[in-house]
């Protein structure tokens, strides 16, 4: 049977396409994903996306950088977008979804992925992004000190308080007391951080992310 989704991610690293690829594993949905095919030919896809030469069409504007979900010819990118469309097609959102359940979904995962994701990767980063790590190291350890001491704790903490929140169905899902997609973000983005004494504030976060995995 033919693939019904294809994602478009780069060869080698599971960065954001990872979370795509959970989610269409964990709806058990047939997809094609680029990063499984030669890393050359691979690359060639994603570049062809992103290159000056590509002006989309009529109806669809260029995409900025992957991921990138094609749906027959629906062609759409930005992680939180893409979740947002799977989601409602996958089962990963409440079966008797209210009307505006999926833009609370969305603004979970928005949170998650801004101050987990994109602040981790600027701590790896902090001068610029077309500069090796090893460019700006001094830099670095600063700033991930500084993510650490300050800023980390505060993530948890909101997490550790939407978990406890009333909207939660009282845990131990992050909305509606039902498994979302907003739940297989944070823990892709837990997934490899250890429960520190530091953190012991954000233990249901972490009971959550064993959860995710004892699910799958």
């Amino acid at each position: 049977m033919a693939a019904t989704y294809e994602l478009i991610y780069w060869p080698g690293a599971p960065g954001r396409g990872e979370h795509i690829r959970l989610a269409l594993e964990e709806a058990g949905a047939s997809y094609s994903d680029t990063a499984r095919l030669d890393a050359q030919k691979c690359a060639d896809i994603v570049w062809a996306q992103m290159s000056d030469n590509n002006l989309g069409d009529k109806n669809t504007s260029p995409p900025y950088a992957p991921p990138i979900l094609k749906d027959g010819d629906l062609l759409i990118s930005q992680t939180p977008n893409i979740l947002m469309y799977l989601g409602q097609r996958l089962g990963l959102v409440p079966s008797t979804p209210e009307e505006n359940d999926i833009y609370k979904i969305n603004a979970l995962v928005l949170t998650a992925l801004d101050g987990l994701s994109n602040e981790v990767h600027d701590c790896h980063h902090p001068i610029a992004k077309e500069l090796y790590y090893e460019e700006q190291k001094t830099e670095a350890l600063r700033r991930s000190k500084e993510f650490i001491k300050t800023r980390l704790p505060k993530f948890l903490a909101y997490f550790e308080k939407v978990l406890k929140g009333e909207a939660s169905g009282n845990g131990p899902w992050l909305y509606g007391g039902t498994f979302t997609y907003a739940d297989l973000v944070l823990f892709q983005i837990c997934l490899f951080q250890p429960q520190t004494d530091s953190q012991n504030l954000a233990s249901s976060v972490y009971r959550k992310r064993d959860g995710v995995r004892e699910k799958s």
